[in-house]
């Protein structure tokens, strides 16, 4: 019994382990107590477009409460995508998808990003905001990829 509970435990602990690389960090104020204010920037391979990463920057929270990971990191990102070698696409994308997200506190907030496919441009666009439980934030930044015209983006 214990096994069965202990494997998809692991499994949930593993797949929370797939973060962005962390790419760099500036810090913004300095706390005396806990680590400081900072931006954040990260950097995450697009899972079904080979050759496209992201960048994303965001404001992440220190002090006390940053330090225990009971703080709330503000509601705004910026994002910016680029292709990085050879563009390959293996199976087909649909329309709109979340291909990332990560927490910003502790139980209600969250930064994602959403692949969209304009099939006319043969562009993927790129948008990241933030939600929360109750109110989202309308704070988004968006960002496009072309693809060259002899790799038509496949949809589903």
């Amino acid at each position: 019994m214990r096994l069965r509970l202990i494997l998809p435990l692991s499994l949930a602990l593993v797949a929370g382990l797939a973060h962005a690389d962390k790419v760099g960090e500036v810090s913004t104020a300095f706390k005396l107590i806990g680590p400081d204010h900072k931006v954040v920037v990260e950097a995450y391979d697009d899972p079904k477009v080979t050759g496209v990463t992201c960048y994303t920057s965001r404001a992440r929270t220190g002090g006390l409460s940053g330090a225990v990971g009971l703080a709330e990191d503000k509601a705004e990102a910026s994002i910016a995508c680029r292709q990085v070698g050879p563009i390959a696409i293996a199976q087909a994308l649909p329309q709109q998808e979340e291909v990332y997200s990560e927490r910003q506190s502790i139980l209600f907030k969250r930064l994602r990003v959403v692949r969209m496919v304009d099939a006319k441009r043969n562009t993927l666009v790129y948008l990241t905001y933030s939600d929360r439980l109750i109110d989202g934030s309308p704070t988004n930044a968006v960002t496009a990829v072309p693809v060259d015209r002899g790799t038509p983006i496949p949809l589903r």
